[in-house]
């Protein structure tokens, strides 16, 4: 495999997104790479954030999605969770909160923008009544718009996010929300340099959602940041936007250490 020119690594860390996220300083704690040691301390903050008999709903894009089978949508099951993130995030809450009896969908659609949950939002997530949602979305926002197959602005992603959160909050007003940071990685087959100045404003809209409806942040920019100065970014996404397995696992832990 390449090796990353360390000096360049530094640069892009500093150049990412510096005013979008929570930072590498706050991610002590969370872990960097995959580690199959179930600590107790995290289990006791799981325990103290979900409740018995909780729903929990991921949501999202392809990202989210994962291959998952959309024939059968089913919780807590394998095939409809696809390989990504959120399968791994849903079995390590399965295994390690066994009594608390919860009850995990997988709805994250390949491709979808903002406009398009909000689509199916009935369907997909209000008629689920999850006590718990997590969101990633923004990816395709900008990148749809960047090869001309959407005409959509950062207003339009702010405004649109703003009020699917807002109708969820009306409909499910104890709901608690994860906004996921979305991210990329430079260096890629698809992702170069000259996405990070316009890709930084879907990222800083995120955190301010975020902020403005007192969820919890997950920071993936930051953990894949971090991740780089390990291996090349092509090792933690080949395209710069779709988890390799390293990735996906990496995400998971960030996913569950946010918690």
């Amino acid at each position: 495999m390449k090796q990353a020119d360390p000096n360049h690594q530094k640069i892009s860390r500093r150049g990412f997104f510096k005013n979008a996220g929570i930072g590498t300083a706050g991610l002590a704690g969370i872990p960097l790479l995959a580690n199959s040691c179930v600590t107790e301390n995290r289990k006791a903050n799981l325990q103290d954030y979900f409740s018995k008999g909780d729903v929990i709903v991921f949501q999202g894009d392809s990202i989210t999605d994962a291959g998952r089978n959309k024939k059968r949508e089913l919780p807590n099951n394998a095939g409809s969770f696809g390989g990504g993130y959120a399968h791994l995030a849903a079995s390590w809450l399965l295994e390690a909160l066994a009594a608390f009896e919860l009850t995990i969908y997988n709805r994250g659609i390949s491709g979808n923008k903002v406009y398009q949950l909000a689509e199916r939002w009935d369907k997909d997530c209000i008629n689920l009544k999850p006590n718990v949602l997590s969101i990633l979305i923004g990816v395709n926002d900008y990148w749809h718009f960047r090869n001309g197959r959407y005409d959509g602005t950062p207003e339009i992603y702010e405004n649109d996010f703003r009020e699917l959160l807002q109708r969820t909050r009306e409909a499910l007003p104890d709901i608690k929300l994860l906004i996921c940071q979305p991210f990329i990685l430079t260096e890629t087959t698809a992702v170069n340099e000259s996405w990070v100045e316009p890709f930084s404003a879907y990222q800083e809209i995120a955190k301010k959602i975020s902020l403005e409806f007192e969820a919890t942040w997950v920071p993936f920019q930051d953990a894949f940041d971090q991740a780089i100065e390990v291996a090349h970014p092509t090792y933690w996404a080949n395209d710069g936007v779709h988890p390799s397995m390293a990735g996906a696992q990496l995400m998971a832990n960030t996913w569950l250490g946010s918690i």
